[in-house]
């Protein structure tokens, strides 16, 4: 198993970031639990870097390295809402954990619960150890419905001890059955591919395992998100053949085995997703059935092609 320290010294470099400006922001759809699209602003925060070093983690790349100052959330939120239309949902990304006194000071929350007020529903990431009175508090001052994101990785007994994440499958449910508890929504983020799963049904049925143990724990809808190499230490573990990319064929038929779960919501992120396939004649087209996917919650039908015939005919 690589160590925190391992895991920081095969890292590039980090970007140069001003901590009173968010990294990113944009405007986005997404349907709620009613099947109902709603607009979304998503804010990805400058903050102090996660305190969990996950194997497979890239984040990084875009926080602090000291504790975020005081007030700087607050000026980060205010240039992003500056510049986005109006929405009914706010996602308040920061690459780590919400709930991180050194990430979003709590001096903040009113601030950040006073500029939130418009907004039906507030989507935050937080790791499943965090999640505690903090929550509450925070939950029982906002007008909308608080949404905590968790990432949840893989239920693979052997992989998820090795991600470095800190946590058991078992920390996930226990945090969620006490967030769902308190009225508080949960959102599982699961990978496609982590490193030490090698193997294309291996990979694909751990994945949808971990999507139904989601479900069964009370998350409302899960993000599948294909693990990218880029960090420094996943590079080395492709080296020593511990991590294999997905493939975009691997990607369509998770998303639709857990659409057809019919659960709850389903979600692939499809950001920078050109590394799955190799082919300039189909990808595109491919791409945006899985947007339509996302946005409309149904399976509608494959794209033909002849670079994944061969993948498609294997399977019968």
């Amino acid at each position: 198993m690589h160590d925190n320290r391992e895991i920081e010294q095969l890292r590039p470099q980090r970007n140069f970031l001003n901590p009173h400006i968010p990294y990113h922001f944009l405007h986005e759809q997404e349907p709620d639990a009613e099947g109902i699209l709603q607009r979304v602003n998503t804010i990805f925060l400058t903050s102090k870097e996660c305190a969990f070093k996950c194997l497979m983690c890239d984040l990084w790349k875009n926080t602090l390295t000291e504790p975020t100052p005081q007030g700087a959330v607050l000026k980060q939120i205010d240039y992003a809402l500056a510049r986005l239309p109006e929405a009914d949902v706010i996602k308040l990304y920061n690459s780590g954990n919400f709930f991180d006194q050194k990430a979003v000071p709590p001096e903040d929350y009113p601030g950040i619960i006073e500029r939130l007020q418009h907004y039906g529903r507030v989507i935050v990431e937080n790791h499943p150890k965090l999640c505690g009175e903090a929550c509450l508090q925070f939950n029982e001052q906002l007008n909308g419905r608080l949404e905590i994101a968790m990432g949840l990785e893989t239920i693979h007994p052997d992989v998820l001890p090795r991600l470095n994440k800190q946590m058991t499958a078992e920390d996930f449910k226990r945090a969620a059955t006490f967030l769902t508890a308190h009225n508080i929504d949960v959102r599982a983020f699961i990978l496609l591919n982590p490193p030490y799963l090698i193997g294309k049904e291996e990979n694909i049925q751990w994945t949808f395992k971990a999507v139904q143990f989601a479900f069964e724990s009370g998350a409302g809808c899960c993000s599948i998100i294909p693990t990218r190499a880029g960090n420094g230490i996943m590079e080395l573990l492709a080296e020593q053949g511990h991590y294999i990319p997905p493939t975009l064929d691997m990607l369509e038929e998770v998303f639709e085995s857990s659409l057809r779960l019919q659960q709850g919501r389903v979600f692939v992120d499809i950001w920078d997703i050109g590394f799955l396939s190799d082919c300039s004649i189909c990808f595109e087209a491919r791409k945006q059935r899985m947007e339509t996917m996302n946005m409309h919650q149904k399976i509608y039908q494959r794209i033909a092609c002849s670079c994944h015939s061969n993948y498609a005919r294997k399977r019968g």
